[in-house]
């Protein structure tokens, strides 16, 4: 299961009024919001990692450190790019950067970390809930 340093992928979306920072509660800013932006960080660096992984596994972001770069209105598509710079064990960083269709938007490193039992993993976050 070792993921081999330089492995990419890319994901694309359109920019909806869902992803906006108006539907996050900051009223009247009809752009990309930050949250989303994370998002689409977060699933392009799991396309990585996801056709690499065995049967039963997962994976599970832990760190994010981005800088967003500029805005992006509704309609417009962003699409993201993740490369694997290093892997220590269970640990993968990546380097991630978006682009919309103008500019680059924003850029950074996301860390995720194989989840080699996902049934177990999941009961045990459960059982937080007392059951």
């Amino acid at each position: 299961m070792p993921l081999t340093p330089g492995l990419t992928a890319e994901f694309e979306q359109v920019v909806t009024p869902e992803l906006t920072a108006d539907a996050l509660g900051n009223k009247g800013v009809q752009v990309f919001a930050t949250p989303f932006v994370i998002n689409l960080m977060e699933l392009t660096c799991n396309a990585v990692m996801k056709p690499e992984l065995p049967e039963g596994f997962a994976s599970v972001g832990t760190v994010v450190e981005m800088k967003h770069l500029a805005a992006t209105p509704v309609g417009m598509k962003v699409r993201a790019k993740a490369t694997l710079l290093e892997t220590d064990g269970k640990r993968c960083l990546f380097e991630v950067t978006v682009w919309d269709e103008t500019e680059k938007i924003a850029e950074g490193r996301h860390e995720r970390f194989v989840v080699p039992n996902l049934e177990k993993f999941l009961s045990r976050a459960m059982s937080k809930r007392g059951g």
